[in-house]
């Protein structure tokens, strides 16, 4: 069997065409030189170097040999390397779930920070609503998510990484469209509205209930995603609340107004002007090297 000593030292005797040259390279006596010389021979099947008192030179055979030694010894160098940068947590892979109105507001600039700071870091992109990302991270199919609260605390870690106003969407052609100031609950009173599932859009579904809550709007459609409801209202079949970020869609017929406080979130951390919230999570067992290393590049982003 073919060892990397040996291979050394025939690199260092090719390279240097002496063996006490060599020798001293490598920091040993000529002797031992010679006999990995001798075994790698053998082992070869094959003469690679040509030598007597006067000169060393390679044979064909060790001109051959000495190309594929290179890349041998590139190879095991290339492996270490790449060991101790995953062990760093500087290469490796990612399995990262984002829901559509995420990749609007920050999975974009997420991605590239992370190809200009962690190049060698792959990440893998699955697109997911909230629920099912935490199924994913529950099931060891993703890594880290971009979700919409709430969550599981037992089974997952959180971190803020973007707040944002809840904004109104109506129809170009609406009266409330030209209104010159915040749309208050009451504008939306006998107003079509399109809401959002209680069950796979809960939070949304949570926030436009608790800014109605005074109002009386007539619940057209209940929808699934910020998208569908947004197209909803250019077809004239109602009104909308979605994230401000929503407008990156740029869906047209729509025109998107502020909402007027209310009282604003009763949670001790909230914002009452910025209440939608997007949270990166992760599971509460054992991260890899690169998990933690992306995670700091999400907190960067977040005070960045």
């Amino acid at each position: 069997m073919i060892t990397l000593d040996q291979v050394r030292s025939f690199v260092a005797v090719a390279e240097e065409l002496h063996f006490g040259r060599a020798a001293e390279r490598l920091q040993m006596t000529q002797p031992p030189l010679s006999r990995q010389i001798q075994k790698l021979e053998k082992t070869v099947g094959a003469r690679l170097l040509e030598r007597d008192n006067r000169r060393v030179e390679l044979t064909g055979a060790g001109a051959a040999f000495l190309d594929e030694a290179y890349r041998l010894l590139n190879l095991v160098e290339g492996a270490g390397d790449l060991a101790r940068r995953v062990d760093a947590g500087a290469a490796g892979v990612v399995r990262l779930g984002f829901t559509a109105v995420s990749a609007i507001s920050i999975l974009g600039p997420l991605l590239r920070r992370l190809t200009a700071e962690l190049p060698d870091v792959e990440v893998v992109l699955s697109e997911r609503v909230t629920n099912a990302q935490v199924d994913g991270i529950r099931r060891g199919e993703l890594d880290i998510g971009l979700a919409r609260p709430p969550f599981d605390t037992s089974l997952l870690r959180s971190r803020v990484v973007l707040r944002e106003p809840l904004v109104a969407v109506v129809p170009a052609a609406h009266q409330l469209a030209t209104a010159d100031r915040p749309l208050a609950p009451e504008d939306f009173d006998g107003e079509p509205v399109i809401g959002y599932h209680p069950d796979q859009s809960r939070y949304f579904h949570e926030l436009s209930v608790r800014f109605l809550a005074n109002a009386h709007p007539r619940i057209e459609q209940r929808v699934h995603q910020v998208l569908t409801a947004m197209l909803l209202v250019s077809a004239e079949r109602g009104i909308t609340l979605a994230p401000a970020s929503a407008a990156s869609l740029h869906v047209d017929g729509v025109v998107f107004k502020d909402l007027a406080q209310h009282g604003g979130d009763t949670r001790v951390d909230a914002d009452p002007d910025r209440p939608v919230e997007l949270h990166a999570i992760w599971s509460r067992e054992a991260v890899t090297p690169v998990v933690r290393r992306v995670l700091e590049v999400v907190a960067e982003r977040e005070h960045g």
